[in-house]
Parts: C-alpha cells; sequence; structure tokens
C-alpha cells in the first residue's frame, strides 16, 4: 500500500498550518482559563444600613447554593430585608424578613450542599435552615467567628453550606454583630434599629 506524498507543499504551508494550531491551542487555554476565573469571581455588593459588604462566593465548590443565592439577588429579593438575628461572638443572619419582620417569600428549599473544604470560619457566610437539612431557601448568616460546630466535620452534625466569604467589609459586620438586640415574639436577638439591606446586586 503507498502513501500520497504532501512533498509538493510549500514549507510556507506547513509554517502557517503550525502557527494556526497553534492560535487555536492558545484560545482553547485561554478560553478554559476565562470559564475557570468566571467560576470563581462571583461578587456580591451588600449595602447596608451600617456600610457595604462585599462577598466572594465559590460556585466551584457550591454551585447550587451560590445559584440559589445568585437567583435571589437578581429577582430583588434581599432589597429591604433585614438582618434579624445578631449574635455577637457567633453570627448575623438576614435575608428572609422585612424591618416589620414580614417575612419575603420564597422558592422551594434547596438539598444541603457542604464541602470539607469549606468550613463555617469567621468571615464566611452560609446558608440558614431549619432542623432538616435540606429546607434552606433565601436566609443566610455570616460567621462572626469560628463556629465549627456548624460543619460537617463535627459529631452528629449535618452541617450548614457555606458558600463564600466576606471580600470586604468585614468592618461592618463587626459593627453589625455589636449592635443592640431585643426579643420581638417569636424572635429574639433581633437589632433594637433594624439593620436594613438596603440592596443587594452582583458585581464585575
Amino acid at each position: 500500500m503507498s502513501f500520497p506524498s504532501f512533498s509538493f507543499l510549500p514549507p510556507s504551508f506547513f509554517r502557517s498550518l503550525l502557527s494556526a494550531l497553534g492560535l487555536i491551542g492558545v484560545l482553547m487555554i485561554s478560553g478554559l482559563a476565562a470559564t475557570t476565573a468566571q467560576a470563581e469571581e462571583v461578587r456580591v455588593k451588600l449595602v447596608t444600613s451600617e456600610g457595604d459588604i462585599v462577598l466572594a462566593l465559590e460556585p466551584d465548590k457550591a454551585p447550587k447554593t451560590v445559584a440559589n443565592f445568585v437567583k435571589y439577588v437578581k429577582e430583588g429579593t434581599y432589597n429591604g430585608t433585614v438582618f434579624h438575628r445578631v449574635i455577637n461572638g457567633f453570627m448575623i443572619q438576614g435575608g428572609g424578613y422585612t424591618a416589620d419582620l414580614k417575612e419575603k417569600p420564597t422558592r422551594p428549599p434547596i438539598p444541603l450542599e457542604t464541602s470539607p473544604d469549606l468550613k463555617n470560619e469567621r468571615g464566611t457566610i452560609a446558608m440558614a435552615r431549619t432542623m432538616a437539612a435540606n429546607s434552606a431557601t433565601s436566609q443566610f448568616f455570616i460567621n462572626v467567628a469560628d463556629n465549627t460546630s456548624l460543619d460537617t466535620t463535627h459529631p452528629n452534625a449535618n452541617g450548614y453550606a457555606v458558600f463564600g466569604r466576606v471580600l470586604s467589609g468585614m468592618e461592618v459586620v463587626d459593627k453589625i454583630k455589636t449592635v443592640p438586640t431585643t426579643r420581638r415574639n417569636p424572635f429574639q436577638d433581633v437589632p433594637v434599629t433594624p439593620v436594613v439591606i438596603i440592596s443587594a446586586s452582583l458585581i464585575q
């Protein structure tokens, strides 16, 4: 069996071919890098009555949880809500109620999505839920201390799904955690003066 000869093709053809293949390779690598960077660069800005908080979310480690949170952000659900539960030394919780403690409508709960790489450490954001593991909707909390008891590694615990961290504005979080609180049935640890999330938006 004989094979066709390509000796008639000039050297410039092969140089052009190699150059084109190299360009394709660069574009593929660039595209992959861009996709990876995009997955790692979900940022949300919370404008609160106490100052701004910027969150860096981690869709590569908690894709369903991040997607759920981002959808609520895009829908404007968090606008006008409050941090309704504030416990210094533990966490600040919000995203579910208006200043008069009326509950905002939510979508169906999402499955619990935990990762050993995402722990409830100071400055991280996680989904709030009931005692049922798969019950998180819109409410979230920001840890103001290392809360290892909320991790899946804690004995007999399903854990709470961490999905990002405070990128900037931790001083605002620390300010919120110290506000005076009271009891407003059936709520405990409610700030005396509402701490309002004025707006929540995606940023580049």
